[in-house]
């Protein structure tokens, strides 16, 4: 290439690069409108933009046409509430006290006083503050109240968002009246099993009583029956209702559904969700559409029911990818395609330990071991993250790089023009350079992976060779062995005798072995104790950003609270249907 030609070829390529970047930053100059979509439950391998020929996703599959696809993408816990607290505010569950403590790992009631901290700042107070309509449609499970009925502080509301419509808690079994029973069930038959005994034990003493052949007061008979009443009604007030206390609906501070009738609530979403759209499509917005699909019961409408090749779960999946079309094409009808920053997820991987006597309940992982509940093992963690902003992202580009949910925070806040908390711990990192192509590498040296307040494992990606290296310190025990999951619980337990504990730990390199099945020893890999000895450096320096916190997962903050069920009517007889109408149920 002669000398003019080469200095041509740079004056272009630095002309091109500068346009690109210039181009970007007059995006997000103007703000550009924020939508985040994420499902619940949904495995990474549903999707067909992720390698699933089996289920019709075509409205998210072009969503990755059109946008970025990450392959490593990864929720910073494996279950519902922590990795939500974490994509909110960009900080790893256990920072805010959203982690367990050998307990409870989730959020159980409505009528709890665990929550979000008021103190904990989401993407969505960051954007409201630089004048940003901020909207909420979907599930919350993030708390609602801390001292009283109305105080509504852990609410949406208080949280950033200046609107919400949907369920405060989130989708179980107890909702559908055909299920069999899901919150603290296994409390539940224990507390029925002694109520029985009990009532058994005073029962045979009456009798006894009765037929002289025993010599007690009646008085004292009288006064075990009561105990016996008192102790089945507290427990019985709470359990026996949980359709009526969980499983509910609210527009902003008021309840308009109470219990929610799980037909009609896939359209009221939807509708809600484009009615949001319709109403800011004036000035900038930030719409989290947070998904009750595909979490068990799997509620679906007659139109997609049996339209699948996976059964109920597969139809459930097909209708989620519905509804993201129908929210796709508002935006797209309201001219806000090429101004709007789209973004689709799930808050962690596939169920697999949901099934009945018909089958899996639960998603696909893919290629990845392990699932919902389990902290190390990818196919809890690993989940879909597609972006689009058409004009300004490329499209059609895969990213490799390790991300996290918690980077969501950061992103949306510079996006925004709004600035990072700088008096906390952010455990996120922006994605913007790594979108927009000028970063090559995640910013993410290493990630721990928690389950719990428990550590199960930490990656290291090694930029300079490029090899990407998974320490596992604990696994969940499967249940039967070698099943891949625990079956006969609800989840894997993060502690106890439910995990194994490795001394020393395994080791993988995800970037040869991504499904986790050949772990390396100092036979096989030159360089095994190097790599054991940097992940365990950077372990030491990250626990020492740990600090304690009051942990919102306690048994006082887990148990339901009378006085702070939110409720329609007068409580305890709290019924609605929608916007508030007394029921006639």
């Amino acid at each position: 290439m002669l000398p003019f030609e080469m200095d041509s070829w740079w004056v272009l390529l630095s002309l091109s690069l500068l346009l690109r970047t210039s181009g970007f930053q007059a995006a997000n100059a103007s703000k550009p409108n924020i939508l985040l979509i994420m499902a619940d439950d949904l495995g990474i391998g549903d999707l067909g933009c992720y390698g699933n020929n089996t289920l019709r996703t075509p409205n998210i599959d072009r969503l990755a046409e059109e946008g970025m696809r990450l392959t490593q993408h990864l929720a910073a816990a494996p279950l519902c509430t922590p990795s939500r607290s974490s994509f909110l505010t960009g900080r790893h569950s256990f920072r805010s006290g959203m982690e367990a403590h050998d307990g409870y790992r989730a959020l159980q009631w409505n009528g709890g006083s665990g929550g979000l901290p008021e103190n904990e700042t989401t993407f969505a107070r960051i954007l409201q503050q630089q004048g940003y309509a901020t909207g909420l449609i979907g599930k919350w499970h993030q708390g609602v109240n801390c001292e009283s009925r109305n105080d509504h502080c852990h609410h949406p509301l208080n949280h950033g968002f200046d609107y919400f419509y949907g369920m405060p808690f989130t989708l179980v079994n107890d909702c559908d009246p055909g299920r069999p029973p899901e919150v603290d069930a296994s409390t539940r038959a224990r507390l029925w099993f002694y109520t029985q005994v009990a009532a058994l034990g005073v029962l045979t003493v009456a009798l006894g009583k009765i037929w002289g052949l025993i010599s007690v007061p009646w008085k004292a008979v009288l006064g075990a029956a009561s105990l016996v009443f008192l102790f089945f009604v507290s427990w019985y007030a709470s359990f026996g209702f949980v359709r009526r206390w969980n499983c509910i609906l609210m527009r902003n501070h008021d309840v308009t559904e109470q219990p929610m009738v799980l037909e009609r609530t896939a359209r009221l979403m939807l509708q809600e969700a484009v009615s949001y759209i319709e109403r800011n499509k004036h000035r900038p917005f930030l719409l989290f559409v947070s998904l009750l699909h595909v979490h068990i019961p799997l509620v679906t409408t007659k139109q997609f029911l049996g339209k699948s090749q996976h059964g109920l779960y597969g139809d459930n999946v097909e209708e989620m990818d519905w509804l993201v079309g129908e929210i796709l094409q508002a935006i797209e009808e309201n001219g806000l395609k090429n101004t709007t920053f789209t973004y689709f997820t799930s808050d962690h991987g596939g169920h697999l330990e949901a099934r009945d006597e018909r089958g899996q309940l639960g998603g696909w992982n893919g290629i990845f071991r392990g699932g919902k509940g389990m902290g190390g093992w990818e196919g809890g963690i690993r989940v879909p993250g597609i972006f689009r902003w058409p004009g300004v992202l490329p499209a059609g580009r895969v990213i490799h790089e390790p991300t996290s949910l918690m980077d969501v925070f950061p992103t949306v806040v510079e996006l925004g023009g709004g600035h990072v908390p700088q008096d906390r711990v952010i455990d996120g990192r922006s994605l913007v350079p790594l979108l927009q192509g000028t970063a090559e590498h995640s910013a993410h040296e290493f990630l721990f992976h928690y389950c719990g307040k428990y550590l199960h494992a930490a990656r290291w990606h090694d930029k300079d060779s490029g090899r990407l290296w998974k320490v596992h310190y604990m696994t969940p025990r499967f249940h039967p062995k070698g099943a891949g999951a625990c079956h006969g619980q609800g989840v894997c337990p993060c502690s106890g005798v439910g995990v194994t504990q490795h001394s020393p730990p395994l080791l993988f390199d995800l970037s040869r072995d991504p499904s986790e099945t050949r772990p390396l020893s100092p036979g096989l890999e030159p360089r095994y104790h190097a790599v054991l000895a940097r992940v365990h450096e950077a372990l030491e320096q990250h626990r020492r950003t740990l600090s304690p916190v009051p942990p919102q997962f306690s048994v006082g903050n887990i148990v339901w609270k009378p006085w702070l069920q939110p409720c329609c009517g007068t409580f305890p007889l709290c019924a609605c249907t929608q916007d508030g109408d007394p029921s006639e149920a």
